[in-house]
């Protein structure tokens, strides 16, 4: 009996294949997008871009880089004029001065001869008030000058006159001698030492026949304003010329948003030069040692045998050479004397002591690369020693280069700072972040801005550089793909 033919229903149903056929190849598209095909430095940049603290690094130091570079195309103020009118003066302090009459001298600087408190209204002349405190002002203190006078003191055979910048708690915490009268019979001392902006406190101490300090003495608290002759605001182009100002009236200091140091030069220009300075070291040194070290390395690992022995022994030994005393014979060498800047020295320096640490690196890579099957099939096809080098083994390094570049940079800047600090780099009048911080360091107590600005973009940028060493250090490293 003939086979019957196959029910229809039973036949494939050709919407149900294409169902089928579409689905497959929407799960092959769903594939490929969620597994895309990336090199090797492609995902690393996927993987540096996922570290969000390696990520806000590289957008520091690029910001500092454009701080340094376009700075002070947008601040254009020269970092060694000096503003005389606000020396070591605050960021926010007080940029106006009032303006007073040319100095002349205190006409009667005798005070009159008073016996007792009692008898001053007799004794005094008409021109002296007869109701004079203890210790008062002569007239309104300024930057100009400050007017003292007081009442005689019992005992006093002289008076010794103190300023301090806080109120003393008593004997031996006045502050510093200003001088003496000469006599008792003089009670009034006219300060113009140095004077600037703020409040002081003065002090007057009785003294005998010996020159020995009584227990007589009282304090005044000074408010010192600002304050500017007509002829100088003329001269330092304050107000316009021919102006005529009232004298009490105000005028405004030019602008310094990070104020002055102790010579009243601009601290955000002294930081943007000083950042060209620390910057070019951080950065030149680092590149030209560690490029000498891959050489060093690698044709030290690609030679191997005793050659690669010896020339190992020979970084060991550049290891143990003492960097400080490296430092004064190429000071010594190049003709740099005491308070000149020391650039080429150092950056000298850098070069021939800091190179074996890139070579040891890079001569264990090139270890691990020259016994790879690519490269050995290279030789085989006739591949001479610098295409090996070249073309297959550097190229493999290139992860373990960046990551010891990048942390080479902060300490090449930390280095420069320390011996700008002590004095052994960067000198004065040329800025850079170390010797910033060396003179800052001087007037701390009374002045912490000139040591914290610098102090500060040292701090970011070490950080930064070594945020991103860890990022890139991560982000590179074949290890760590795969156990993700």
């Amino acid at each position: 009996m003939a086979d019957q033919p196959a029910s229809v229903s039973s036949l494939p149903d050709p919407a149900l294949q294409m169902g089928a056929f579409e689905s497959m190849q929407s799960e092959l598209r769903v594939q490929t997008l969620t597994r895309p095909s990336l090199s090797y430095w492609q995902d690393a940049w996927q993987r540096l871009k996922a570290n969000k603290r390696a990520i806000l690094s590289l957008y520091i130091i690029i910001a500092m880089l454009l701080f340094t570079v376009f700075g002070p195309l947008v601040w254009r103020v020269d970092p060694a004029e000096q503003d005389l009118l606000q020396v070591s003066s605050a960021p926010g302090a007080e940029r106006s001065a009032i303006i007073v009459a040319p100095y002349s001298a205190w006409d009667a600087l005798e005070a009159p001869q008073i016996a007792d408190a009692q008898d001053a209204d007799a004794a005094a002349p008409a021109s002296v008030p007869v109701n004079i405190t203890d210790l008062q002002l002569a007239e309104t203190a300024t930057t100009q000058q400050v007017r003292l006078e007081w009442q005689p003191m019992a005992g006093a055979a002289d008076y010794a006159v103190y300023r301090n910048l806080v109120e003393p708690t008593g004997p031996g915490t006045f502050g510093l001698p200003l001088g003496t009268t000469g006599s008792k019979e003089t009670r009034r001392y006219e300060d113009l030492l140095d004077l600037r902006p703020g409040p002081l406190y003065y002090s007057v101490v009785a003294m005998d026949a010996l020159g020995h300090e009584l227990p007589q003495s009282k304090t005044l608290r000074v408010n010192v304003a600002n304050a500017i002759t007509l002829d100088e605001a003329a001269d330092r182009q304050l107000i316009k010329p021919g102006e005529t100002r009232e004298l009490g009236s105000q005028v405004n200091f030019a602008l310094h948003p990070m104020g002055t140091d102790y010579l009243g030069r601009d601290m955000l220009a002294l930081l943007m030069q000083g950042a060209r300075v620390s910057l070019f070291i951080g950065i030149a040194a680092p590149m030209l040692f560690v490029l000498f070290g891959i050489v060093y390395g690698s044709m030290a690992g690609f030679i191997g045998g005793r050659t690669d022995q010896l020339m190992m022994r020979f970084a060991d030994f550049v290891v143990a050479l003492p960097f400080l005393l490296f430092m004064i014979l190429f000071k010594i060498a190049f003709g740099i004397g005491p308070g000149e800047s020391g650039i080429i020295p150092l950056i000298v320096a850098m070069v021939v002591l800091l190179w074996p640490a890139t070579a040891r690196l890079v001569r264990g890579q090139i270890l691990q690369v020259r016994e790879e099957a690519y490269v050995n099939a290279a030789r085989l096809l006739g591949a001479k020693t610098g295409y090996l080098v070249l073309r297959h083994m550097i190229p493999n390094t290139m992860g373990v280069i960046l990551v010891t570049l990048t942390f080479a940079i902060p300490s090449a800047i930390f280095t420069e700072a320390f011996l700008s600090f002590i004095g052994m780099g960067v000198a004065a009048p040329t800025a850079s972040w170390g010797s910033m911080s060396n003179d800052g360091i001087k007037s701390m107590v009374t002045h912490p801005h000139e040591l914290f600005f610098p102090a500060l973009m040292i701090s970011i940028t070490v950080l930064a550089f070594n945020l991103l060493g860890d990022g890139l250090r991560d982000a590179l490293d074949a290890k760590m793909r795969s156990r993700e």
